[in-house]
């Protein structure tokens, strides 16, 4: 049996989730593990990431993680039927987020404008690739689209050979999922102040530049001092090799500075004008770090850094991805939560990051299979049992058993 109850500060909130793939489905997850009731709309075939690595139990693990805590409906909203049912739950929602491309909502018969006539309080967002002007606006997107505009392969590109690199991660998607989750937050805050919804527009262009601003682009913030963002922008690529493994430190303050150069024995290195202070240690930056990494190298991983952390230099072990869960630090912060799930065993997820102290976070139920939920949310609309029975007939809605 699944928990089917949250304490979490947005339980009782309503969402319609007609998102696909990542940056708008795992916003939904967001708010739905901080107590929102999540009705995940899909088509009658399933949302694409459900098409995307291996089931299990039906259901692929990257589509488990971006939708868990939420229901099911898949209905054909090509359909008159389809469309009076997603009106429906439009009347009494308070969240609805869509991230098909510009003008598609429109062509449904669900623009935010029609929305609004039905639901004046409703906080419709809408994810697009690349916001509604300009020349790629109605362009099909992916996350590695986005970082290709956004200068993430510039940010990642090889300090030898210049080749451009992508984050081996779907960054831009997940930073836009923060970003409209907060965004969403910010709204419903608004509107128990003020009593009124509103349209949110999201690009994960917009996010994705936002996200890396701040140390990414520090050249490029002072117009009148432009500078060269490859020469001022030092990638932090603090990795060191070690007689056994690898390792990563980070030094901004001099008693930091102080710290490595009295664990590797090169006092006289804390007053070398190259690196005596904050601004010279950045400008160089390579030096300092081909100069440390050739001492690094004499020592073994768990030796080093002992006397790293005795005198105060930040520094930390490289996990792989199978020894991050036993790590010391992540089991006694509980980060990665463990649970059994009928017909999946035991699913490991990561902890909602936010922790409330009144109001905890959860994760209540594991991601649906399709159209899961047909049942119970066509009965809270008071759609009666022979009308269900005929619809799913038809092929027009999904009704398991």
């Amino acid at each position: 049996m699944y928990r089917s109850f949250s304490m979490g500060p947005l339980n009782g909130i309503k969402i319609l989730d007609l998102t696909s793939m990542v940056s708008g489905p795992l916003a939904a997850t967001i708010l739905g593990d901080q107590g929102a009731d999540v009705i995940k709309v899909e088509p009658i075939h399933g949302e694409q990431l459900r098409h995307l690595g291996e089931p299990h139990n039906g259901v692929p693990a990257s589509f488990f993680s971006c939708n868990r805590n939420k229901k099911s409906l898949a209905v054909d909203l090509k359909q008159q039927s389809g469309k009076d049912i997603l009106w429906k739950l439009i009347d009494s929602a308070d969240v609805l987020l869509q991230n098909f491309r510009p003008g598609a909502m429109a062509r449904m018969g669900f623009a935010e404008s029609d929305v609004r006539q039905r639901n004046k309080k409703i906080i419709y967002v809408s994810i697009s690739g690349f916001g509604n002007k300009g020349p790629f606006a109605h362009k099909r997107v992916y996350d590695p689209i986005i970082q290709g505009l956004s200068g993430a392969t510039d940010i990642q590109a090889d300090r030898n050979t210049g080749r451009p690199n992508m984050f081996r991660i779907i960054l831009a998607d997940k930073v836009s999922a923060m970003t409209a989750a907060q965004a969403v937050s910010s709204a419903l805050f608004y509107r128990e102040r003020n009593g009124q919804g509103q349209h949110i527009e999201l690009s994960m262009l917009d996010a994705t530049l936002a996200f890396f601003w701040p140390e990414g682009m520090t050249g490029l913030t002072f117009a009148e001092k432009e500078t060269d963002v490859k020469k001022t922008f030092s990638s932090i690529d603090l990795i060191y090799e070690t007689q056994d493994g690898y390792i990563t430190i980070s030094v901004i303050s001099d008693k930091e500075w102080s710290g490595i150069c009295k664990v590797l024995k090169c006092e006289e290195l804390i007053q070398d004008e190259r690196f005596a202070t904050s601004a010279a240690r950045v400008v160089n930056a390579q030096e300092r770090k081909e100069i440390t990494g050739k001492e690094i190298a004499k020592w073994n991983s768990e030796e080093i850094l002992e006397r790293f952390q005795i005198e105060g230099v930040p520094s930390a072990p490289l996990l792989d991805r199978m020894e991050l869960m036993d790590h010391e630090q992540i089991i006694a912060n509980q980060t990665i939560l463990r649970d059994i799930y009928e017909g999946f065993g035991e699913v490991r997820q990561a902890r909602p990051a936010a922790t409330f102290e009144k109001t905890p976070s959860q994760i209540i139920r594991p991601a649906p299979k399709l159209g899961e939920h047909g049942k119970e949310i066509l009965d809270n609309l008071d759609i009666g049992r022979e009308e269900q029975k005929r619809l799913s007939k038809e092929g027009k809605v999904i009704i398991l058993e």
